[in-house]
């Protein structure tokens, strides 16, 4: 029997895993075990996942520990989900990031950098005592920024490191049910880093449908959550943008969806978490997961509204499926790695591996986001070739930013986090780097170093 290791145990999205472990029987998982610095907060999640389990087919050992090295001792996978100051650093951090007449998000801008700097040293702190408590293991990383992370755990260790993002899938299924053909008989050519990559070309049962796809611009409009790009945008530029891509090609639309709302997604979450733990802390089995439901319904009907169309989540009706049950989503992409890395049986997921040649405009070594074959080999990347002129330099520069955030938060250096944020083109001016640094990691100086 396996074991799987959640770092960041305590995270909203770990009974989401739980369920889907409890239904993995090719998996074979005999336990759980959760880390989370917030022992309270992962003991809740524990009681909650126990109640899943409690109505599952298959049931396995859940306990939280109280050291890593506890909870990564002998695992066969560890998911690294973690962020580093809580939800509370992401929302102070939009919200600086806001009154810079920046779009606050916790993975792109200025918010995105902040939790870089503050992540690198955990994550690979934490990645080192695995490295000797399960040197074997699968080291599957969800932490955000995921493709930043991803290479700095990738340079600086020797585990064996796979990134995960559910970005990709969440478009290729949109891209399907506009089209209203089956996923699986569908075919995804696909490039870029982690949220910062684009579909060049779809195929459908070996035909060439983009030209079908880019000609109709309410299938366009239809495959992303709000009303983020303008068709004629996408048809300009021939490719078809993830959603993060939003947060460049329309910056000052999204900061004033933001202002005009008066809030953040970040300080949004952070009033939805808390309502949720409350509600966790004061009930019990049917009920606790009953408010974990209604929970999740209004978080994922609420994605990308507030900074696409201006819509609070507390303004958002929920939806009405089984949020357990989706095709996609985080659980569904970890599980799915998992399955295939203990499987004979080779198979194609989009993850955040070393290019290896893979995309020809960046270094062989560099973390990139593409299709890869995976099986119990591992994951090798597919060559794409050359990236279109259209995104090769917005790539290039978003991937020497995060060469230089990983070398800053390796020696505490305040100019080089300077340089990372004048180098990333959403910042691109050193006074603002420089103002935005000073503000969005003063709490953690002491810890990083920075402003010595």
């Amino acid at each position: 029997m396996r074991k799987v290791t959640i770092i960041g145990g305590g995270g909203v999205r770990t009974p989401l895993l739980i369920h889907a472990l409890a239904r993995a029987r090719a998996l074979e998982v005999g336990e759980v075990a959760l880390y989370d610095l917030d022992r309270e907060r992962a003991e809740t999640i524990a009681k909650l996942g126990r109640e899943i389990l409690r109505t599952s087919e298959r049931s396995f050992e859940l306990h939280v520990a109280s050291t890593v090295e506890e909870a990564a001792k002998g695992a066969d996978f560890v998911l690294n989900s973690i962020r580093v100051g809580g939800i509370a650093a992401r929302a102070r951090d939009e919200r600086i990031a806001i009154e810079h007449g920046l779009a606050g998000q916790e993975t792109t801008g200025p918010a995105g950098a902040a939790m870089a700097l503050r992540t690198i040293p955990v994550t690979l702190q934490q990645a080192r005592i695995v490295e000797t408590v399960a040197p074997s293991a699968w080291f599957i990383n969800f932490t955000n920024p995921a493709g930043l992370i991803t290479q700095a755990l990738q340079q600086q260790t020797a585990l064996k490191v796979i990134g995960i993002c559910d970005t990709p899938i969440e478009l290729f299924h949109r891209i399907a049910e506009v089209l209203g053909e089956p996923v699986t008989d569908f075919g995804f050519h696909y490039a870029g880093l982690n949220h910062l990559g684009w579909v060049r070309a779809v195929e459908l049962r070996g035909e060439d449908v983009t030209e079908l796809l880019l000609g109709q611009a309410d299938l366009l409009q239809r495959l992303y959550p709000a009303g983020l790009f303008d068709p004629e945008l996408v048809r300009t530029l021939r490719l078809i943008p993830t959603e993060y891509l939003f947060f460049y090609y329309s910056q000052r639309k999204a900061c004033e969806n933001q202002r005009r709302v008066g809030a953040s997604r970040g300080e949004e979450i952070e009033r939805l978490n808390g309502k949720l733990f409350e509600q966790l802390r004061s009930s019990g089995g049917a009920d606790a997961l009953a408010a974990y439901r209604r929970y999740l319904l209004q978080r994922n009907a609420s994605y990308m509204k507030l900074e696409g169309n201006a819509e609070s989540a507390f303004a958002i009706a929920e939806e009405d499926y089984d949020p357990f049950e989706t095709a996609t989503g985080y659980h569904r992409i970890a599980l799915d790695v998992m399955s295939g890395l203990v499987s004979e049986n080779t198979r194609e997921l989009v993850l955040n591996v070393k290019n290896a040649g893979a995309i020809e405009d960046l270094e062989s070594d560099d973390v990139v986001e593409v299709p890869c074959d995976i099986d119990r080999n591992g994951a090798r990347p597919r060559r794409t070739g050359r990236l279109p002129y259209s995104v090769r330099g917005l790539v290039q520069s978003v991937k020497a930013y995060e060469r230089t955030t990983i070398e800053a938060a390796l020696s505490g250096s305040a100019r080089l986090a300077q340089l990372a944020m004048l180098e990333y083109p959403i910042i691109g001016q050193w006074d603002l780097a420089g103002d935005l640094l000073q503000r969005m990691v003063r709490d953690d100086v002491e810890n990083l170093g920075f402003l010595r």
